[in-house]
């Protein structure tokens, strides 16, 4: 029985791509040293799933940045102020588009459906000219067959998802990016004639936006994309891959009725309801690609369930017509648990990374053939039942305090003008008064002081006077910049979800579980395994000791329960709405013991707004009730007037939820400005009325450009 991957992790299992991109925009490396460590990683992923026995290995889903991108060197779509000069796209246009340069900004950033992932937004527009720009494809296709004798799937980012973006700044809202599909396909075409004339067999479509609601004239584009194409893909077996959700019913049957697609592959951990409709009629001849072994979590996948669920689909489908894979790319889960040397051994024999994942779905790929390993099997079923029963998961004086904040009454009293009023006579700030996010950068120094500490090579006391030095320089920085409101740095903590995590109960850390958020930017989630809670204070010893510094207000930092819960490794065995509720119950006590401390303004960060929110409008009302009304407006409801709450989101497209954000009852809301070309900030512009403070961010902290103060200004 055959098996197959959706995409792989692209850093490296010790992050190797990300130290070397790094090098290489500091002048330190080569781009020969960078194409070598890159080359080096990708030959090693490609042997590694050869050598467990995958059938179907997936090429083209490295990346130096992100594949959105690439897709958009493939198709010459450059903007004009890069100077390209036209011909094969290299490194410097690359990633100008992608960071910026000294003289232009980069290109938008957004996250990726409803992951942590950021991909490049593509800026199109009636006058947009196509070429074939970028070979990558065809060239690690090549690349992995010259090398290890491995024939890949090549896979590319379909047309119509590629095209369900937004118009550019400057274009009409009403252009419909469907119009251009007629002038991509030809690259398209160029892109599979190489492949074909390389040898491929296979080649793999990624069309996520199937998942979404669409309407019949998107559905149509669909349906013309792909008959386009049919006489070039004609001797290529073509997979068409979807994830993240259920596929609609009408495009569940507008996808399977394409003559030219030999099989379809389908998210089948967060789209269980597409089973149905497979049960109730898959084409004849064509292959399922069950993606049953997730691709966005590190639970060791059930692997009797599992095997349960494909042996009722080969009844349906058809034996030998069943191809084993995993939900979506693993591109969203960590590498491998080898590395993961300190982890608890209960807890770590419940987890699988990529690396254990590519073993799970060869393992079920084999079982369904009648080669079941038993030993695999049995392990697997000890680490489920150790998990079930383990005595560490429930912590009932939790359960209870949870579910009676869930029952308590969860606004302030007072509405946001009385407040803002109150809170201006208390803190005296000008009319449009200044602040930062947060975070201040953090030197080699510092990580150094934190690491040593950690292993106990300095004493607390050396460890507290190190960080109080920096919070003061960072202090006196922002009174000589003349900024209202300040922060204390940070420079206590880690990561904004990690550094909470560990002062958490439920949080396990790892090592090397490293997982790429945007270009050479990843992140490294907790695992909540269990119930959370709130030991002590958390926050309060650092901002009391930054308050004293200064006659300014100071801004007390926290991360939101939402972000926590999506920027982490959730377990599976409760509903993540229960484990939201306790970790906001233990904000709750933070942002009590803050304001008991003296902090007037305090900021709950909640980066990760559009994460885990439904891709189906019909279900995001009912999201946002549930996590932003039951749980964020619950973290700060207790507190006075006087004291200042500002929300703070970044890289989220708010107008579909521009009324969830008011029901949030925050006093300010900061959000990114400078990278969505004032987009987030136009929405409060026409046709909402909201009466709480503005905060829009107007300095793009990820490009090393400095915009002038006439951008600023405007």
């Amino acid at each position: 029985m055959a098996s197959h991957i959706v995409g792989y992790p692209r850093m490296g299992p010790k992050r190797e791509i990300k130290f070397v991109l790094e090098s290489f925009w500091d002048g330190k490396s080569s781009a020969e040293d960078l194409q070598k460590v890159a080359a080096e990683l990708r030959t090693s992923i490609w042997k590694q799933m050869a050598d467990a026995g995958i059938k179907h290995i997936p090429s083209n889903t490295f990346s130096y940045y992100d594949q959105v991108l690439d897709t958009t060197t493939m198709l010459g779509a450059v903007p004009e102020r890069y100077g390209w000069n036209g011909r094969e796209i290299g490194f410097d246009t690359y990633f100008s588009m992608a960071r910026g340069n000294s003289s232009v900004p980069a290109m938008e950033m957004t996250k990726w459906f409803g992951t942590n992932y950021h991909f490049i937004v593509p800026e199109l527009g009636p006058n947009v000219n196509f070429s074939y720009a970028s070979h990558k494809a065809v060239n690690e296709f090549k690349e992995a067959k010259a090398q290890l004798g491995i024939e890949t799937v090549p896979v590319i980012v379909g047309p119509v998802s590629y095209l369900l973006s937004k118009p550019a700044k400057g274009v009409e809202k009403s252009f419909s990016l469907l119009s251009l599909i007629d002038k991509i396909l030809p690259i398209y075409k160029e892109v599979v004639t190489e492949l074909k004339e390389a040898g491929a067999t296979w080649i793999q479509f990624d069309e996520p936006t199937l998942v979404l609601d669409l309407d019949s004239h998107h559905l149509q584009a669909f349906t013309h994309a792909y008959s386009e194409l049919e006489s070039t893909v004609s001797g290529l077996k073509v997979l068409i891959e979807t994830y993240f959700s259920d596929v609609p019913a009408e495009a569940y049957k507008t996808l399977t009725s394409l003559k030219g697609v030999a099989g379809f592959g389908f998210d089948l951990v967060r789209g269980t309801k597409t089973l149905d409709l497979v049960n109730a009629g898959f084409p004849s001849g064509k292959y399922l690609f069950a993606g049953v072994v997730d691709g966005r979590n590190i639970w060791a996948n059930d692997l009797v369930v599992s095997l349960n669920t494909l042996k009722s689909l080969e009844d349906k489908v058809g034996k030998g017509n069943i191809v084993v894979s995993t939900s979506c790319s693993l591109l969203h889960t960590a590498v491998d648990l080898a590395n993961e040397t300190k982890l608890d051994k209960e807890i770590k024999s419940w987890l699988a990374f990529a690396a254990q994942k590519v073993k799970e779905v060869n393992a079920l790929a084999k079982a369904l053939s009648g080669e079941r390993d038993e030993a695999f099997f049995f392990s697997n079923a000890a680490a489920h039942s150790s998990r079930k029963f383990s005595p560490r998961v429930t912590n009932e004086n939790v359960q209870k305090a949870a579910a009676s904040l869930k029952g308590s009454d969860h606004r302030r009293a007072t509405n946001v003008s009385a407040r803002l009023a109150a809170q201006q006579q208390k803190l005296g700030l000008p009319v449009l008064p200044t602040t930062t996010i947060g975070s201040f950068p953090q030197t080699m120094d510092l990580r150094r002081v934190r690491r040593e500490f950690k292993a106990k090579k300095i004493s607390e006391d050396d460890y507290v006077k190190s960080i109080k030095e920096e919070i003061n320089k960072v202090v006196k920085l922002q009174e000589e910049l003349d900024i209202d409101v300040l922060v204390h740095g940070e420079p206590e903590r880690n990561d904004m979800v990690e550094y909470f995590g560990e002062q958490l109960s439920g949080f396990a850390f790892t090592v090397s579980g490293w997982v790429q958020s945007y270009g050479s930017r990843c992140v490294k989630p907790p695992i909540i395994y269990v119930d959370v809670s709130r030991p002590k204070a958390m926050t309060v010893f650092w901002s009391s000791m930054a308050k004293s510094m200064t006659k300014r207000p100071m801004k007390g930092m926290l991360t939101g329960p939402v972000t926590i819960l999506n920027w982490s490794f959730v377990r599976n065995d409760q509903p993540r709405l229960e484990t939201c509720y306790q970790i906001a119950l233990a904000i709750k006590d933070e942002v009590e013991d803050l304001e008991r401390a003296g902090i007037m303004v305090i900021q709950i960060d909640d980066a990760a707004l559009r994460e885990g929110l439904p891709l189906r409008k019909s279900e995001q009302a009912s999201y946002f009730i549930q996590y932003y009304s039951y749980t964020v407006i619950r973290t700060n409801c207790s507190v006075e007037d006087t004291t200042q709450i500002h929300a703070h989101m970044c890289y989220s497209n708010f107008n579909d939820i521009s009324h969830s954000i008011i029901n949030m009852d925050a006093d300010v809301i900061t959000i990114e400005n400078s990278r969505s070309n004032e987009k987030l900030l136009s929405v409060f512009r026409v046709g909402v009325k909201y009466g709480a403070g503005i905060g829009p961010g107007v300095d793009d902290i990820h490009s090393p450009r400095i915009p002038s103060t006439e951008e600023i200004a405007d």
